[in-house]
């Protein structure tokens, strides 16, 4: 009959904890610093990809920068006023590039004009079948769980 030598036993199980020890210290995070959760995010950042996509894919953009018909003409609406700051700021800044009225001025009228160009979108949602309408906003709103739940911690396996 084998003997059972306990201080042998006790130093090997020691040992065995210890390794386990390094190996939960050693072992990579997860998704936001969290044990596992890696492959959820993975899942839930395609899913979310895809349906941000058809969802973005569903939306026509056109421009209609006009007066609105304003004193009863429908005709487009200039755009060299909006340029006129930033013109006059590139003068000023030619001559002397130090110039706080140039920058500002210059600044300004970038802006402006961004501002006009983005005002005069309007965006419309395409004709589309309800299956596809569900399709893109259930993998939008599911990919989005799925990247939250990644964040979380899993439990451990052990």
């Amino acid at each position: 009959m084998p003997s059972i030598d306990a201080p042998k036993q006790t130093a090997e199980l020691d040992q065995l904890e210890e390794a386990k020890a390094l190996i939960r210290e050693r072992r990579l995070r997860g998704a936001g610093g969290t044990p596992g959760g890696v492959g959820t995010f993975f899942l839930g950042l395609l899913c979310t990809v895809v349906g941000g996509y058809l969802v973005l894919n569903q939306v026509q953009v056109s421009s209609s920068f006009s007066f609105f018909g304003l004193w009863g003409w429908n005709r487009p609406a200039g755009f060299g006023l909006t340029m006129l700051p930033l013109l006059i700021g590139i003068g000023v800044l030619f001559f002397d590039g130090k110039s706080k009225l140039g920058w500002i001025l210059s600044v300004g009228g970038l802006l402006t004009i961004l501002a006009a160009v983005l005002m005069s979108l309007s965006i419309q949602w395409a004709t589309t079948s309800l299956f596809n309408t569900l399709l893109m906003f259930g993998l939008l709103a599911g990919g989005m769980g799925l990247i939250a739940r990644s964040l979380r911690a899993y439990p451990d396996t052990e």
